[in-house]
């Protein structure tokens, strides 16, 4: 059964990925035979319906939607601003991104939060898949269960604090475990209070509303996002996991977070998830290492 992740950086790192993917395509044997990509997701830096991180993402639309037909591959517009009124419907800029992300040999998605723009997106564009995102912060199981429930959406991403209750997620039914998405390697505190306050003043922000910066109050937040801190994480879902656990459970689809990071540790991720031990050096060497690089 193969098994399907969700990179993130559509617009943030397609350079990144336009030195991966012909990796990807030309040297399969580099990576794990059970694994594939199910989407690239992300928003440009100035998106008003964006709502997961501001100010990253300055590639140019065209060249992203090109890159994603060119290798198959379904781009997801991240627009899960969570506080969208009915006067930023018309914004120009994303409905032109709709437009232009419509088309395609393979669906292209929205990972959305708001109905009211769920609603017109599917009454104007009505090509597009849905996924119900993770800033709507299901931790109450029946809520979640509730939400894939939902005819709208293909998929939906619960809160990281879902991703290890496997005496309700081994009870969905099989429908309902193929519409579960897992964010598989969030660094965020598992015991957070103020997740959903976070995501909304990234929406306000989004908007270009004045708002004071959200002030974590994570232990390790001056640390900043490590992978080795996520590792540690009891949301935390692993390659072992996916292959030992969540899959023969019947699970398919697995979310990398990561937009508002670096592309190195971006690349880390794909090494990490996607590609063979013995080959991930290769990798490396094809993207940046070279025998002459300093590293200070």
């Amino acid at each position: 059964m193969s098994i399907f992740y969700h990179l993130p950086g559509l617009f943030e790192f397609y350079d990144l990925y336009k030195a991966f993917l012909p990796l990807w395509r030309e040297h399969r044997e580099y990576f794990y035979d059970w694994c594939e990509i199910g989407s690239i997701y992300g928003a440009p830096s100035d998106c008003i319906w964006g709502g997961g991180r501001v100010g990253f993402g300055d590639a140019e639309p065209r060249k992203v939607a090109k890159l994603m037909r060119e290798y198959e591959i379904s781009a997801r517009l991240t627009f899960s601003n969570s506080l969208i009124r009915e006067e930023h419907l018309t914004d120009r800029k994303c409905n032109k991104l709709c437009e232009m992300f419509e088309s395609g040999a393979v669906q292209n998605g929205i990972i959305i939060h708001s109905d009211l723009l769920l609603n017109y997106i599917k009454s104007k564009y009505p090509n597009y898949y849905f996924v119900s995102s993770t800033t709507k912060v299901f931790t109450d199981f029946e809520q979640f269960k509730a939400e894939l429930d939902r005819e709208e959406f293909r998929y939906v991403v619960p809160d990281f604090r879902l991703n290890k209750r496997f005496d309700k997620l081994n009870a969905l039914t099989d429908a309902q475990k193929q519409k579960v998405e897992f964010l598989c390697n969030e660094c965020c505190w598992f015991g957070c209070p103020d997740r959903k306050k976070c995501y909304e003043n990234v929406s306000q922000k989004s908007l270009g509303e004045n708002c004071e910066d959200h002030e974590c109050v994570s232990p390790t937040a001056q640390r900043g996002y490590r992978f080795s801190d996520a590792m540690k994480n009891p949301g935390f879902i692993g390659i072992d996991d996916i292959r030992n656990v969540y899959a023969p459970a019947g699970f398919r689809h697995f979310k990398i977070e990561g937009r508002s990071l670096g592309s190195a540790l971006i690349l880390e991720f794909l090494l990490y998830y996607m590609t063979k031990p013995e080959h991930q050096l290769k990798i490396r060497e094809e993207i940046y290492l070279d025998s002459t690089l300093d590293l200070f």
